[in-house]
């Protein structure tokens, strides 16, 4: 199948997917005219790739789970590299929580301190 054919079957544009090939996620087929050409199992690894990125993982992150994301995610065995991948983001996000989390509380803080000064 053809850039377009793929992008309106996995529900990205045309230019998501070359981004995708530039990372190297992607690696069609190159027919003689130069056109890409994708087989079937590449809208799983589409989706399967936004699925990532819409998680917070990045290119790299995601390049690291290359064995895994032509298999649909909620039926593929256990990817010892998504377990990994996955549990690294993880404690990244938890420890961006906390710092917000403390941000927060600043901001609260403050707000009630500055609010206590106002006149009723």
């Amino acid at each position: 199948m053809r850039i377009g054919e793929l992008a309106k079957a996995s529900g990205v544009s045309t230019r998501a997917l070359r981004y995708y090939e530039q990372r190297g996620l992607l690696k069609p087929r190159r027919q003689e005219n130069g056109y890409r050409d994708y087989d079937e199992s590449a809208v799983t690894r589409v989706r399967n790739i936004r699925a990532l990125l819409d998680a917070g993982l990045n290119a790299e992150s995601i390049k690291k789970m290359n064995a895994c994301l032509d298999e649909d995610f909620d039926n593929v065995p256990v990817c010892v590299d998504a377990i990994a991948v996955y549990e690294q983001r993880l404690r990244v996000v938890r420890e961006q929580v906390t710092a917000l989390t403390e941000i927060q509380r600043k901001l609260e803080d403050r707000l009630h301190h500055l609010r206590a000064g106002i006149p009723h």
